[in-house]
Order: C-alpha cells, then structure tokens, then sequence
C-alpha cells in the first residue's frame, strides 16, 4: 500500500504535480481578470476562492507532514464543529429555501468525513484507526440528524470509498472511477440545463432540486451561449438573468458551478475549473502517500465536484480552503517517512556522522 519509490523519485513527482497546480491555479487567476476587463466584470470572488484553494493546499502539506494524523484528524473536527455552531455559513441573504446553506453544510460535512478517513489510514495503532472510522461514521450520521440528505448520502460513498480503497492495488483504477464519476456529474447537470433528459427523469429532478434552480440553469446556459469564449464577465450572472432578477432575494448565482463558469468565462473558464479538479486528481495519483489515503481524499472532492455541480458549495470560503487542505493532507509527505528514508540511504553508504 505504500509507495516503494526513493526520495529523488518522489520529490520529483511532487515538484510535477505542484508545478502543474501552478499553472492551473494562475491561469484560472488569469482568465478571471481578461474576462472582466473585456465585459466589466467583479473577479473578486474568483480569486477569493483561489487564494482559498492555495492558501488551503499549502497548509495541509505543512500539517500533513509534521502530523499527518492529528491535523486532519483535528480538521474533521473542525469541520463538524463549525457545522454545528455557524449554521447559516453565508453572509448574504438567503431564499426562503436557501439553496446555498444546503450545498456548504454538505460539502464541509463530506470534507470533514474524507479527512477523518485520511486520518483513519494513516494511524499504525489499530485502536485509533478505530476510533477515527468511529469518528467518520459519527459526521456521516451527524449529516442525517441536520436534516442534509445530500450530506448524508456523499459522506456514506465517502466511507464506503474509503473502505473499498483498502483492497485496490492500483490507485489509477480508482482515480479513473473518480474522474468518470466527476464528469456524469456534470454531464447531467447540463443535460437538464439543455432540457436534453426524459420527461419522466426531469419531473422528479425537478422535485428534488426545485424548479427555481433548474430555472437558473437555463438562465445560465443561454448566457453561455452567448459568448462562448469570454462569457458575460465574473460576477455579473445575477444583473443579466431573468430569474435572478426577479427574485426578492436573490444571491445572484446559478447555483452550479460548472454553468456559472460558463456562463460567466466562457468555455476557457469551463475547462480551467475542470483542470483544476484533474489537477487534485492528477497530484492524488502521483503522491507518495498510500493508496488508501489518495483515494479516500480523490473520492471526497469528487463528492464535492458533484455538490457544487447542483449547488452553490464552491461559493463559501470554508469549501475552497477545506477542498485544499484535504488535497495537501493527502499529498503530503510526512517528514518521519523522509528521515527512514534518509537513514536508510546513509547506512547503505557506509556514512558516518562527523563528531
């Protein structure tokens, strides 16, 4: 289950995989601002949530390497804890049924589930494995008692995930899975946006998701259509959409992602969110970590891509940091492993500690 790789292999595995983070994460930077200076847009948003992704991913590998089983343990914690005492994460207003809340408490919920899970894996002491499953189960069921049925059901694929993990040899499989899964997810969505699903399938969809989101879809994919290359600039989806605007509170959000980068930046945009999900992907294959821990955290943000395809979750802060730090946790390397590693190559050479 572990990566069998020396230290300049995995060093150079990882100076792969941030490097292309880099890229992604300054092209999506870069294409915010060119698609507001052409439509006079508001790119604040955008590169809140990329700060948040950085900011977030850099301090799970700082924790994930001195402790990588406490800090996502005390992460998942975190995670339940502001659940429970910020109920209401947004700051703006919120319909009567505020789509938003719904999509952040079961994205910090699966989140914390997958980070608990790391944790699981990573702890050599049998009892605290156990103990920390218990703890992932516990938000799977604290997700149920808040009423968030989408919590619910990503938290419990998020655990079975998890468990399944421990018995693939070959993470690429999983990772694949994950990417596949990623994308039916989407696909969906912007079936129903195209009106291109059965009417039976659309009816109950429709039921689950209401009516006032799908309207906002179509919103959203007409605006896409309109400038397929640039879009109708960050930040501007509430001021041109119909439905937006004849909300009495409105968030001025699609409530999609992928269609609110569409609609907003355009097909360029599109497929920068896109690589920054294969990128997480691409750095969970790639990690020196075992393959438990990769596909653990690959099936926790492939449950997230999923929320926010259907809601507004990549929208709250706490997402965009929490998405990161669980992709720097589970990328990590921890420094206990480097120093066998150093220790190991030393005695091999017959070196000695100067006095």
């Amino acid at each position: 289950m572990t990566s069998s790789a020396r230290p300049e292999e995995d060093g150079a595995r990882r100076n792969v995989s941030d490097a292309a983070g880099v890229v992604v994460l300054g092209a999506c930077a870069a294409w915010s601002l060119i698609s507001a200076a052409v439509h006079d847009g508001r790119p604040e948003g955008v590169l809140l949530a990329i700060l948040a992704v950085a900011a977030g991913y850099a301090a799970g590998r700082i924790g994930g390497a001195l402790l990588p089983v406490a800090v996502p343990c005390a992460a998942a914690l975190a995670g339940v804890g502001l659940t429970l005492t910020v109920p209401h994460l947004s700051p703006g207003p919120q319909l009567v049924d505020p789509l938003g809340h719904a999509g952040a408490t079961a994205a910090v919920l699966t989140l914390a589930t997958g980070a608990a899970c790391c944790a699981a894996w990573s702890a050599s002491a049998p009892l605290l494995r156990l103990g920390l499953r218990v703890l992932a189960a516990g938000i799977t069921v604290t997700a149920a008692v808040l009423g968030s049925t989408s919590g619910f059901v990503t938290c419990s694929a998020v655990v079975l995930c998890s468990l399944a993990a421990g018995h693939l040899r070959h993470r690429g499989v999983g990772i694949a899975g994950l990417a596949l899964a990623a994308a039916s997810a989407t696909g969906l969505t912007w079936a129903v946006a195209g009106n291109a699903v059965p009417g039976g399938l659309l009816a109950w969809l429709e039921g689950q998701l209401t009516g006032h989101r799908i309207q906002l879809w179509h919103d959203a994919l007409h605006l896409a259509r309109e400038d397929l290359a640039l879009g109708v600039g960050p930040g501007r989806f509430g001021e041109l959409s119909e439905t937006a605007t004849g909300t009495l509170l409105s968030d001025g959000k699609p409530h999609s992602a992928p269609l609110q980068q569409a609609a907003e930046q355009g097909v360029v945009g599109l497929l920068l969110l896109a690589a920054a999900f294969c990128w997480m992907l691409f750095a969970l294959w790639r990690t020196a970590r075992p393959t438990p821990v990769a596909l653990t955290a690959g099936a926790a943000l492939t449950a997230l891509a999923a929320i926010a395809a259907v809601g507004n979750a990549l929208s709250f802060t706490t997402v965009s940091v929490g998405a990161g730090l669980l992709a720097g946790l589970a990328t990590a390397r921890p420094i206990t492993l480097g120093s066998t590693h150093g220790e190991n190559d030393i005695r091999a050479r017959g070196d000695r500690t100067a006095p």
